[in-house]
């Protein structure tokens, strides 16, 4: 099994994270946040949800509209600033956070420290269980056979593969089966594949193929652009098998998987 061989210690004995839990999660899975408040809880920390938070600006940055994405930015800097942790269940929001904010106030000499100092407390769930707490096993119980996929920002932009995994493999009655190359994207890509349909569809077949091949009755990811991608996919395709599901989800799960077909 892999292990963490020094987790960041935590800043104190029950530190106080803010949840921040994306947009998508709000509108379109709200399960998933209350999955991942559950592990936050287990592995001791103090969590909060700021009720005026909105959208981390992605979508804008992206299409070049780095004004509304700095607004953005601000807000969530003004609602998170006081928190010892910032956890994220999205590797593109982490990513978008951890590798952006910063830049945005280039000539702002004193608003970029602050984001800076906060980027650097902020973390994808999976990598903050692991890496900050130290988690060893999961709460949950998901007796499965599942496969896991890496969705691109979180792998590329924050490093998480390794964590998932971790926490994934640990669960008794669990068994993790790898795709062929779950490093592949899935085509989602936020604006592109509104702007590339067909281009998008195609690979995200090819990714479908991949998890069909290993006979899972259950596809992970840590991103929920990449789900609602592939779940539109699958069953406009006419598969009703396959679950989709956030790893949180998984992770803090009390019940057994539903029958397959169901």
């Amino acid at each position: 099994m892999e292990t963490i061989a020094d987790p960041v210690k935590l800043s104190q004995a029950r530190p106080r994270v803010g949840f921040f839990y994306t947009c998508l999660v709000d509108m379109m899975r709200p399960e998933i946040g209350f999955a991942s408040v559950r592990l936050l809880e287990d592995a001791g920390c103090q969590v909060d949800v700021p009720i005026a938070q909105t959208c981390c600006g992605q979508p804008g940055y992206n299409a070049g509209d780095q004004r509304v994405a700095r607004d953005l930015a601000l807000q969530w800097l003004q609602l998170f600033e006081a928190f010892d942790y910032v956890v994220v269940p999205s590797g593109s929001c982490a990513g978008m956070i951890r590798q952006h904010y910063p830049d945005l106030f280039r000539n702002d000499p004193d608003l970029r420290i602050r984001m800076q100092n906060l980027s650097e407390r902020t973390w994808e769930l999976s990598s903050f269980l692991v890496e900050v707490c130290g988690m060893q096993k999961p709460p949950g119980h998901f007796p499965a056979e599942i496969t896991y996929h890496d969705a691109c920002s979180g792998l590329r932009e924050l490093g998480v593969q390794h964590q998932p995994r971790l926490l994934l493999r640990s669960m008794p009655g669990l068994e993790l089966k790898e795709m062929q190359d779950s490093r592949a994207c899935c085509g989602f890509g936020g604006t592109f594949a509104v702007k590339y349909g067909a281009i998008s569809a195609s690979i995200a077949d090819e990714k479908i193929a991949q998890i069909e091949q290993t006979g899972a009755s259950c596809v992970v990811m840590g991103d929920l652009g990449c789900m609602l991608h592939l779940e539109g996919r699958l069953r406009r395709c006419g598969d009703t098998r396959i679950r989709v599901m956030h790893v949180a989800e998984v992770l803090a799960a009390q019940d057994r998987p539903a029958p397959e077909g169901m």
